[in-house]
Formats: structure tokens, C-alpha cells, sequence
């Protein structure tokens, strides 16, 4: 075992554990350890859930072998260790995608699992949970269960528990058919808060996103790029509909100085972004990698921030509570925080015991780890999304309060009552699940 400091893709915070790679075709060999055990895969949680101060990290990536792959009905079964690029490299070819996607191809199939992660198309497609078909959990006394739909409690327990039900080795999953790697896309601005909700919420495409301009405090406040698509049955190569091989075309290199990213740059920023942007409605065919996965195209991007690195604060609240996610956005114009990369989407029903998605909206925001009193800001917005009947999403989450969680998660006591039946001695721990109280100190 190597001592290995350990961060979240956010850079914002760090502790130190007892790193174990998994190595290719075998169990994680487990060791009793007093401070706990966690899987980790890419580590691209924001904040501190792929964490384990003081105790042991089992490293899942080197467990990636894709077994089997039922080309006719789209099921895969791969290991937890797998990333969804290597997933796609694998099917799409073939025709075939995944149902939901989140906005980065770089996280493993076992992290996807643990946070029961969304994409642009939740109120069509749900999230990752609905395409489980089954997966084989290690459990705390050393056993293995698959674990299917069926088995209701743990399956609910599991996709959105963080990891701290026990470790996904492998997971079958059903994919959906393409007969390209491309989508119609339809791009339009909006002038205000009020069109950019009314734009998603009319809209009938099945990706539906939205990038909002946080950086002003006039009228024109959550003015938007607005994005929908549908797949399309069209290609620019007609020899090869099918050809997927993105790679990063930029990569931002170590020691990034601190302070290139604030109000200045992110004003800048914005206006470039929207001086591109449509002025009306414009259809255009879009590769699949760059309308999904932007982000991708720019290796380590999250060293922009430089050193201190950064927080992503992401919330849902139900339908009807529309004036909060103005409430919220409000407050982050008017704290003249520089935000560089904040989005809105809307979400459909939700499912499982810590799964973030309700029937509702999400915005997320990311913000540099310096800005003054932005502890104080996400406090008071944490309390407008309380009020509201919302929720913070955990995955992305590295400072929320424990008192807050039974609050934004209504089956925290049924979840807590499953985890205590799968690892009675809590041998599954990690520093979120310590920080909000899911798991022991």
C-alpha cells in the first residue's frame, strides 16, 4: 500500500489514504482497516467523495475488461472499473449508445453506479438507474451479490449511495441504438430567466440544456445559449456514420497560477460566448463528442483554477419553486461572483433512496475556491433550497452541512436502515459520507 494525498476533481480539498490498485481480473482483496475502506475510480466527484482520510482506497481502474456485449439486444456487461469512453469506443461502432450520459465521458461505469449520475435528457430517459440491468456488489463480510432491479431495496440503496453500500465489481448495462455519431441540434438565445425555463420546459427534444449568463444584474439576468437535439439518422460521412475517436485537443498544463479565472475574465468570457451564439434559431449537425462531452476536448481543464482549484455547487428544486432557482441565481449576480461555466436543465420523476434527480430543475455553478465569503453564499442558497423542497447533489458536493442532508433527502433514515443491513460494522467509508454522517467517523 503507497500513502497517496487524494482530491476531488475540484481541487478545493485533500487528505491522505492508503492507495491498493486493483489489479486486472481479480476481487479487491479486502483489509480490515479502523478508518475504512473506499473504491475510487477517476476520482471526477467534485469534492470529497472519492475520498478516505486515514484509511484505505482500493484504485478500480485497472479492473476495465469489457465481458460480454449482446450486439442484437445492446447488452453490455463490463467491469466497474471501466470509464464510459471505453464503453463507447467499444459499442458506438456498432450502433450503439448509452441511454444517459453525463457531461463527461472521463468517469468509470462504478462511478456512474455510486452517484446515479444524469444527462441532458432525464425527463425522456431517467437516470443511470433505469438501464441497470444488474451489477455484483462486494460486500462488507467478503461476499458477492448480484444485485438486480428486483432486489429493490439494495438497488436503490446503491445507485446514488456514494459507494458506501459496497463495491460494484461489474454491471450489466442496456444500451440504446444510433445509426450515427451525430445529432440535430437546435441553438437559440433567450433573453431572460423566464425564457430560458419556458425554452426547456416547451421544448420536445430529447437533450434539452442550457448555459446561463449569471454575470449581470439587470433584467436581462439567466439570459441563455439554448441547446436541444435529437439523434440523427444523417452523417457527413456517409462511408463511416459510425466513427467515434475523440481526443483532448487542448491540455492545460500543472501549476496553473491562481487568480486568471475572476469577475474580469468571466465577464469577458460570457460576452465572447454570446456574441457567438445565434440570434435566432439555427439548426446545425453536431458530432456526438463535442455536443456531450465539451469538456473532454480540454485534458486536465480543471487546472484553470489554478491551485486553490474550485467548487461546483449544483441543486434541484421541484416543479413550482421556479422563483427559487431566480433566488439563487440573484444571489450569485449580486455577490459579483465570477462564474464561468453554469448550467440549467430540466428534470424529470426520480427514483432511489440518494439519487439526486426530482421532478424539477437543476442549475449547476462552478466558482473559484477564493472567492470572499463564498462559504456565506452557498449557506444561503443551501436555505432557499431547503425551503423549497430541493436537494444538493452529493456527487459534486464538498462542503455541505450534516444537519442539512435528512432535510434535502427524505429516505436518509431508510437508506441508512439498508446500509447498517449490508455492512453492520461499517467497513465502507469515505470523507463525505463522515462529513454529513452517512457512515461512521
Amino acid at each position: 500500500m503507497t500513502v497517496t494525498t487524494l482530491s476531488g476533481w475540484g481541487r478545493a480539498g485533500s487528505s491522505a489514504a492508503q492507495v491498493v490498485a486493483v489489479p486486472p481480473g481479480s476481487p479487491p482483496r479486502l483489509v480490515d482497516h479502523p478508518r475504512g475502506t473506499l473504491a475510487r475510480g477517476m476520482a471526477r466527484s467534485y469534492g470529497d467523495a472519492a475520498r478516505n482520510a486515514g484509511g484505505v482506497v482500493l484504485d478500480m481502474t485497472g479492473r476495465a475488461r469489457l465481458h460480454s456485449f449482446d450486439d442484437t439486444l445492446g447488452h453490455l456487461r463490463v467491469d466497474a472499473g471501466a470509464t464510459l469512453d471505453e464503453v463507447l469506443r467499444a459499442v458506438v461502432p456498432h450502433g450503439w449508445f448509452l441511454p444517459v450520459t453525463p457531461g463527461t465521458s472521463m468517469i468509470t461505469v462504478g462511478g456512474a453506479i455510486a452517484a446515479d449520475v444524469h444527462g441532458k435528457n432525464h425527463v425522456a430517459a431517467g437516470s443511470f438507474r433505469g438501464h441497470v440491468r444488474g451489477f455484483s456488489l462486494l460486500l462488507a463480510d467478503g461476499s458477492t451479490r448480484w444485485v438486480t432491479p428486483d432486489d429493490r431495496e439494495v438497488f436503490a440503496a446503491t445507485l446514488g449511495g456514494m459507494g458506501l453500500t459496497g463495491i460494484v465489481l461489474d454491471a450489466e448495462i442496456a444500451l440504446r441504438r444510433i445509426t450515427t455519431t451525430w445529432l440535430r441540434a437546435t441553438t437559440r438565445t433567450t433573453d431572460d430567466l423566464d425564457a430560458t425555463l419556458s425554452a426547456l420546459d416547451t421544448s420536445r427534444a430529447e437533450y434539452r440544456i442550457a448555459t446561463l449568463d449569471l454575470m449581470r444584474t439587470d433584467r436581462r439576468l439567466g439570459r441563455a445559449i439554448v441547446e436541444t437535439a435529437e439523434h440523427a439518422d444523417e452523417s457527413p460521412d456517409a462511408e463511416r456514420p459510425l466513427a467515434y475517436d475523440p481526443a483532448p485537443h487542448l491540455t492545460v498544463p500543472a501549476g496553473m497560477p491562481g487568480g486568471l479565472l475572476n469577475r474580469v475574465s468571466a465577464r469577458a468570457v460570457t460576452r465572447l460566448w454570446f456574441a457567438r451564439a445565434p440570434r435566432r434559431p439555427r439548426q446545425d449537425l453536431v458530432d456526438m463528442a463535442g455536443f456531450f462531452y465539451p469538456l473532454d476536448a480540454i485534458a486536465d481543464w480543471n487546472r484553470l483554477y489554478g491551485p486553490r482549484g474550485f467548487v461546483q455547487y449544483q441543486f434541484a428544486v421541484p416543479v413550482g419553486q421556479e422563483e427559487t432557482v431566480r433566488r439563487v441565481a440573484e444571489r450569485f449576480a449580486t455577490a459579483r461572483c465570477p462564474t464561468f461555466v453554469v448550467v440549467l436543465k430540466r428534470l424529470g420523476p426520480g427514483g432511489g433512496m440518494l439519487s439526486f434527480p426530482i421532478d424539477g430543475w437543476t442549475m449547476a455553478v462552478d466558482i473559484p475556491a477564493g472567492v470572499a465569503e463564498l462559504s456565506s453564499l452557498l449557506d444561503g442558497c443551501d436555505e432557499l433550497v431547503c425551503r423549497a423542497g430541493g436537494r444538493v447533489y452529493l456527487a459534486k458536493d464538498g462542503r455541505l452541512r450534516a444537519e442539512r442532508v435528512p432535510v434535502m433527502y427524505s429516505e436518509l433514515d431508510r437508506w441508512q436502515q439498508t446500509r447498517d443491513r449490508l455492512d453492520p460494522h461499517g467497513r465502507w467509508r469515505s470523507d463525505l459520507g463522515r462529513r454529513l454522517g452517512l457512515c461512521r467517523s
